[in-house]
């Protein structure tokens, strides 16, 4: 008797044999959910020590630039959604990415092949505008985080809230098989940058976590003494005082446009939230913009009609939704000015999510970023700033839609939320996600299975997906059922692949909902390190 050998490209060949789930986080004081455990503990010991919503959000994302520097740090970017517990309307933290006043498209030139990475623009020479010193954006991160404590914080001292991201940075990263697998994905670039190397890569490899026992932790450079440094001369001294002076002669030493001139002019801004109404009865409050914003109003306008089934969606609805996805996309991608991406191609993206509640019912929904996996892949050597690569998100033809250009502001895919009843009333929720173009996909189902299935959030949570980053593809969780699997494959071509940590398939979402009688947050189930962790339960 022989036996058949297996297909050698099946349709979803598994490398995984086990269920992973995330515990949610209840209470009453406060909760925080991050992609990393220590900084939402980072957050809420600051709701602990009397701080809110606002403050454990700074907290917790400047931890994350020593414990998850991959994702975030004081070189990104991005955008937050806040709403007071007072108010019904919410308002937005612009920090988003904005190009050097002296960016000059003809530092781009083309090769004339196209380039699969993030995002299929023509290949520049030298991939200058995806890693390296001319791939940098103004780093508005440190304004955006000084933006929401001053407009949403208490009088805790900015000293106070850099605390945890001092001791973390003091200690070092931890140099388990997560961090190993995130440098090592980089490695190829990051060899090239001196200090990037000599950090992330002794004796020019990937530090290897030991066989057995802790797996010890080592420095990210410069960042400790950075942190302290901005304590003392408070977030404004990062773009006008002694360490800007620095920063800019750190960054033009490795090559870079960004200047004092654009450190000076950086500021982030403050405005109210567009709001999108679902089916009457919420308002989903977003960052509006060139965020992912429009393209779920896309979405939501074309699934109105389409209600899932009570205790979740049924094969027809997640087949409607990928139709939907797939035309939302397509203006998207036509109208907005970003290009079309190749179908079915994962890639690798660098982005966190913060999600935060106190016990007043302050919500925080705040999206930070480096862009790829490791920003730029530059770590600047004198102050220990990992830059980001956010020229990457415009399109380097000239005269295009999203095309370089001085102070100019391109597309990008963040979405983070805030959702309230029509009527201005009770429960409450805040969610977002990190994963490029998987993001959208999975904030609207996280949003469909809350509001209109009447799932909790830690249900929610663990629910199989579907990712829809394009106008072509779907890609589908090999847990969903056969007859859903179908109805996909009915409406075009399809995926089936795990939700794994690598490849990393569908974006990484968090959600809190908060009512009057205490709130519930969960984590992305498949983030090896993420968390839930309600104040004043330790």
């Amino acid at each position: 008797m022989t036996t058949a050998a297996p297909s050698a490209e099946p349709s979803a060949y598994r490398t995984q044999n086990w269920a992973l789930s995330k515990p949610s986080a209840r209470g009453r004081n406060g909760i925080v959910v991050s992609q990393q455990r220590e900084a939402a503990e980072a957050g809420a010991a600051i709701l602990e020590a009397g701080g809110n919503a606002a403050d454990a959000a700074v907290a917790a994302a400047f931890a994350l630039a020593a414990v998850e520097p991959w994702n975030s740090g004081l070189g990104g970017i991005g955008f937050g959604v806040v709403l007071k517990a007072s108010e019904s309307r919410a308002q937005v933290v612009d920090f988003g990415p904005v190009a050097p006043h002296r960016a000059d498209p003809a530092a781009y030139p083309l090769t004339g092949v196209m380039k699969n990475d993030l995002f299929t623009w023509p290949e520049v020479v030298d991939d200058r505008n995806i890693h390296g010193p001319l791939s940098f954006c103004i780093p508005s991160a440190v304004a955006g985080y000084a933006k929401l404590k001053e407009a949403f914080g208490t009088s805790m001292p900015i000293s106070e809230l850099l605390q945890p991201a001092i001791a973390l940075a003091r200690r070092g990263i931890v140099q388990d098989w997560y961090t190993t697998l995130k440098i090592s994905s980089s490695a190829s670039v990051l060899r090239l940058y001196e200090e990037s190397a000599r950090i992330y890569l002794p004796n020019g490899l990937p530090p290897v976590p030991p066989y057995q026992g802790k797996p010890g932790f080592f420095r990210l450079g410069n960042l400790a003494s950075t942190l302290e440094h901005l304590a003392r001369a408070g977030l404004d001294d990062f773009y006008r005082g002694e360490f800007a002076a620095r920063l800019a002669a750190d960054i033009a030493a490795a090559g870079g446009v960004v200047d004092a001139r654009d450190l000076a002019d950086c500021r982030a801004t403050l405005r109210e939230a567009p709001v999108l109404d679902w089916r009457g009865s919420h308002l989903i409050h977003t960052a509006g913009g060139l965020t992912a914003a429009p393209t779920l109003e896309a979405v939501m306008d074309g699934m109105a009609a389409h209600v899932p089934p009570r205790g979740g969606a049924d094969a027809q609805w997640f087949a409607t939704l990928s139709r939907v996805m797939k035309q939302a996309y397509a203006e998207r991608l036509e109208g907005l000015g970003a290009s079309k991406p190749m179908a079915l191609e994962p890639a690798e993206t660098c982005t966190t999510h913060l999600t935060v509640v106190d016990g007043e019912g302050n919500l925080v929904s705040l999206t930070t970023t480096l862009l790829s996996s490791m920003g730029s892949r530059v770590v600047l050597p004198e102050t220990g700033v990992l830059m980001n690569n956010g020229m990457m998100w415009f399109d380097p033809r000239p005269g295009s839609a999203n095309a370089i250009a001085p102070g100019a502001r391109p597309l990008c895919n963040m979405c983070p939320v805030v959702v309230t009843p029509k009527d201005g009333s009770w429960p409450r929720a805040a969610a977002g996600a990190s994963g490029g173009r998987r993001i959208l996909a999975s904030v609207y189902q996280m949003l469909a299975w809350t509001l209109d299935c009447g799932m909790d959030v830690g249900t929610a949570a663990h629910q199989p997906r579907i990712d829809v980053s394009g106008p072509d593809a779907t890609t589908a969780d090999c847990r969903l059922p056969a007859e859903t699997i179908a109805a996909l494959e009915a409406e075009g071509p399809v995926s089936v692949v795990e939700h794994s940590v690598m490849p990393i398939n569908f974006a990484c979402p968090n959600i809190i909902t908060v009512g009057k009688d205490g709130a519930e947050g969960c984590s992305d189930a498949a983030s090896p390190s993420s968390a839930a962790v309600a104040a004043g339960t330790a």
